[in-house]
C-alpha cells in the first residue's frame, strides 16, 4: 500500500504532533508499505521581518504556497494512494484530495469548541473562530475517521453533524517512546544534578505546556493546598514544559512554598524519560483532554498518578489511577477542591508500600493496551479497510 501522511510544518515548533506523524510513516514503512510525508516548508515564514509578521508568513507557506505543491504532486499520483491526515487540525488540507481515498486522524476538538463559545474557560478572537471554521469546513470533507478516544469520537460526530461519515474508527494512542521502570535512585540522582536541588526522596511530577486545559496553575494550587495542610510534607514540585506563561508565574509567587518548585524547560526526551521514572507522583489534574499522553508515560513509567475524574482522562487511565475532581476557578468551588485533591495527594504519597507496588502493577498493565506495536497493527487494519 502506497501511503502519503499530510504533517504539521516543522516551523511551528509543536512536538507531539510531528513525532506522531512520524511514528505512523515509521510504523507503516515497518509492515511493509510505501511511505512518504508532506509537510509544508519554511519559505516566507524565514523572510527577515519582525516577529509580529510571522504568525502570517506561516499562513502564507500553508495555505497558499503548500496547497499548490500538493496539486502539482497529485497530477503524478495515482488513485490507490492513502491519504492520512495526522491530525484533524490540518482540516484545510482535506479538500485537496477530492476522489481520492482518505482519512482523518481525530486527535481533540478542544480548539473547536472555544471557537463557538462552548468552553467556560478559554475564549477565542475573531480571527481564531474564522481560522477554526476553516479547519472544520476542511475536515467535515473527510468521510473517513480514526479517533484517539471514545470522547474524541462523540465530538466529532457532534461537529459533523449532518455530513457524511463512512468510517469512524476509535484506536487509541500508542506509545511512541520506550517508557518503562528504572533505577528510582539513579534517576532522581540524575534530575537532581539538572536541577541543581536535592530530590533523591522524591518528587511530585507534572509534564506539559501553557495550554488552559493542562491547568499547570491548578498543579501548583494542589502542591500548595498539599503543603500547607499537611506540614510534614516536604517533596518538592517538578514542572517540566514550556517556559511559564504569566498564569503559572503568578501561582508560582504567591505559593509560600515557591522556593521548592522547580521549572525545568526544554528538557532533552532522556531526562524526561528518567523524571517520569523516578517520581513519587505524577500529577495530571487536566480540565480537558482529546487523550492524556502522560497518563500512560508515566504509568508504563511505573510511577502512580493523580487525574481528573471526567472523560478521557478516566478513559485512558482505566482502573489505575487516583482520580480528583475536575478543576474550577470559581472561589467556593476552588478553595474545595485544593481540599480534597491535597488530601487525595496525601494519602497517595504515604501509601504503604504493598499498596503502592500493586498500584504501580496495575498502572504498567493498563500502559499494555497502548503498547506500540500492538495500537500500529490496529492502524494498519483501518487503513487497508479504507483503502479497500
Amino acid at each position: 500500500m502506497k501511503i502519503v501522511f499530510f504533517s504539521h510544518p516543522l516551523f511551528l515548533d509543536h512536538q507531539s504532533m510531528p513525532r506522531y506523524a512520524q511514528w505512523l510513516a515509521n510504523g507503516m514503512k515497518v509492515r511493509g508499505h510505501e511511505v512518504n510525508i508532506w509537510s509544508p516548508k519554511a519559505r516566507f515564514v524565514n523572510l527577515p521581518l519582525p516577529a509580529k509578521f510571522k504568525k502570517w508568513l506561516g499562513y502564507i507557506d500553508q495555505f497558499i504556497v503548500f496547497p499548490k505543491w500538493v496539486k502539482q504532486q497529485l497530477k503524478h499520483d495515482d488513485n490507490n494512494t492513502l491519504y492520512v491526515f495526522t491530525d484533524n487540525a490540518l482540516g484545510a488540507w482535506v479538500p485537496l484530495i477530492k476522489s481520492n481515498k482518505k482519512v482523518v486522524h481525530c486527535h481533540d476538538f478542544l480548539a473547536q469548541k472555544s471557537a463557538l463559545g462552548e468552553l467556560a474557560e478559554h475564549s477565542t478572537s475573531f480571527t481564531g473562530k474564522m481560522y477554526q471554521k476553516y479547519i472544520r469546513n476542511g475536515y467535515r470533507q473527510g468521510l473517513n475517521f480514526i479517533s484517539i478516544s471514545k470522547k474524541t469520537k462523540q465530538d466529532l460526530h457532534k461537529f459533523m453533524d449532518s455530513y457524511p461519515i463512512s468510517l469512524s474508527e476509535v484506536v487509541y494512542n500508542g506509545l511512541t517512546r520506550n517508557f518503562k521502570p528504572l533505577n528510582i535512585q539513579m534517576c532522581r540522582n540524575e534530575l537532581g544534578e539538572v536541577l541543581h536541588h536535592n530530590v533523591t526522596n522524591g518528587y511530585l511530577l507534572h509534564v506539559g505546556g501553557n495550554q488552559w486545559n493542562k491547568n499547570r496553575k491548578g498543579v501548583v494550587e494542589m502542591y500548595t493546598a498539599w503543603r500547607t495542610a499537611f506540614t510534614s510534607a516536604k517533596l518538592p514540585l517538578v514542572l517540566i514544559g514550556a517556559e511559564p506563561d504569566d498564569i503559572l508565574w503568578e501561582a508560582y509567587n504567591t505559593s509560600y512554598f515557591k522556593d521548592d518548585i522547580l521549572i525545568y524547560t526544554k528538557a532533552s526526551d532522556d531526562l524526561v524519560t528518567k523524571a517520569y521514572a523516578g517520581a513519587t507522583v505524577f500529577l495530571f489534574p487536566s480540565i480537558a483532554e482529546g487523550f492524556g499522553w502522560p497518563i500512560v508515560e508515566a504509568m508504563a513509567s511505573g510511577t502512580p498518578v493523580i487525574t481528573t475524574n471526567a472523560a478521557p482522562m478516566t478513559e485512558v487511565a482505566g482502573n489505575a489511577a487516583t482520580l480528583v475532581s475536575l478543576y474550577s476557578d470559581e472561589p467556593e468551588a476552588l478553595e474545595q477542591w485544593k481540599i480534597s485533591s491535597a488530601t487525595i495527594l496525601n494519602n497517595l504519597v504515604n501509601l504503604p508500600l504493598n499498596e503502592r507496588e500493586s498500584l504501580v502493577k496495575t498502572g504498567i498493565e493498563n500502559a499494555y493496551r497502548f503498547d506500540s506495536d500492538s495500537v500500529l497493527d490496529q492502524m494498519e487494519v483501518v487503513y487497508k479497510k479504507i483503502a479497500g
